[in-house]
C-alpha cells in the first residue's frame, strides 16, 4: 500500500509539473522539457554505457537554435527524415535482432537522432508555422499517451491472454494493446469536442499514431533496459523509475506526430 501511495504521489507531482509548465507560458514549457531532455539523455547514456559530455552541448546548442533562431525548412526537414530513418532502424533492431548492436559510432548516431532529435520535434509540436504557441497540441498528445497506457494496462491485466512481445515485455498483451488503441481513439474524439483545434479526423489519426508508435517506443526502451540488465532507466521518480521511463512513448512518436502536423498544415 505504501508503494502505491508513493507511486501515486510522484506521478501526481510529475503531471502537475508538466501541465503547469505547458499552460503557464511557452518559456516555462521549453524550460521544463529542456531539463527533462538532459535527464533523459543522462539516463539513456547510462543504459548504453556511453558518457560523452559533448552530446549535452549538442543538445543545448540545438535546443536554443531551434527555438530562438529561424531554422531553414530544408534543415528541419532533412534532420526530420534522418530521424525517422533511425527510428525505423531501431524498429528493425527490435523485431529482428536479439541484441541491439551498440558499437561506438552507433551510440553517437542513436543518441543524437533517437533521443536528442525526438526532444527537438516534441518541443516544436505546439508551435505553428508563424511560431504561435498552441499548448492544446502538446497537452492533447500527453493525454492520448496516458489514456493509451492506462487502458492498455487495465485491459491487459483483466483480459490479456495473448502476449504481444514476451521476449522484451512479458506483461504486454495483444488485448492490452487493442484496449489502449481504441481508448486513445475515443480520447482523440473527446479532445476534439473539448478543444477548438483540429478536426475530429485529425485527432483520430493522431491518436492512432500515438498509440502505435508510442507502444513501439516503449518496447524499444524496454529492450535497451533488458540489455543493460536494469528494471528502470533511473530513480528520480519513486515508484515510476526515471524520466525516460515516462517519456519513452511520446518521444518515439513525436517525429511522426510532427510530420503529420506539418503535412496537414501545408495542405490546409
Amino acid at each position: 500500500m505504501k508503494e502505491l501511495y508513493t507511486r501515486a504521489f510522484s506521478g501526481f507531482i510529475y503531471v502537475c509539473i508538466l501541465i503547469g509548465s505547458i499552460l503557464f507560458h511557452k518559456y516555462s514549457f521549453l524550460g521544463v522539457f529542456f531539463a527533462f531532455s538532459l535527464i533523459c539523455l543522462y539516463e539513456f547514456q547510462r543504459l548504453i554505457h556511453f558518457k560523452k559530455v559533448f552530446l549535452y552541448l549538442i543538445l543545448i546548442s540545438g535546443y536554443y537554435a531551434t527555438h530562438f533562431i529561424k531554422i531553414p525548412d530544408t534543415i528541419t526537414w532533412s534532420f526530420l527524415f534522418i530521424t525517422l530513418f533511425i527510428q525505423l532502424l531501431l524498429l528493425k533492431d527490435l523485431l529482428f535482432i536479439r541484441i541491439i548492436p551498440m558499437f561506438e559510432k552507433k551510440k553517437y548516431v542513436v543518441s543524437i537522432f533517437y533521443l536528442i532529435s525526438c526532444f527537438f520535434y516534441l518541443t516544436l509540436i505546439p508551435f505553428d508555422k508563424f511560431n504561435n504557441y498552441r499548448p492544446v497540441f502538446i497537452i492533447g498528445l500527453l493525454v492520448l499517451i496516458w489514456v493509451n497506457d492506462s487502458f492498455a494496462y487495465l485491459t491487459g491485466k483483466n483480459f490479456g491472454k495473448h502476449k504481444l512481445y514476451p521476449k522484451i515485455s512479458p506483461k504486454k498483451t495483444v488485448e492490452g494493446f487493442l484496449g489502449g488503441f481504441f481508448a486513445a481513439i475515443i480520447g482523440g474524439v473527446l479532445i476534439y469536442y473539448f478543444s477548438n483545434s483540429l478536426s475530429i479526423l485529425h485527432w483520430i489519426v493522431l491518436a492512432i499514431i500515438v498509440s502505435v508508435f508510442g507502444t513501439i517506443g516503449d518496447l524499444i526502451q524496454s529492450k535497451f533496459k533488458r540489455q543493460a540488465g536494469v528494471k528502470d532507466s533511473g530513480k528520480i521518480m519513486p515508484g515510476h523509475g526515471g524520466i525516460f521511463d515516462r517519456l519513452d512513448s511520446i518521444l518515439y512518436a513525436s517525429p511522426f506526430v510532427f510530420l503529420y502536423l506539418q503535412i496537414i498544415s501545408y495542405v490546409s
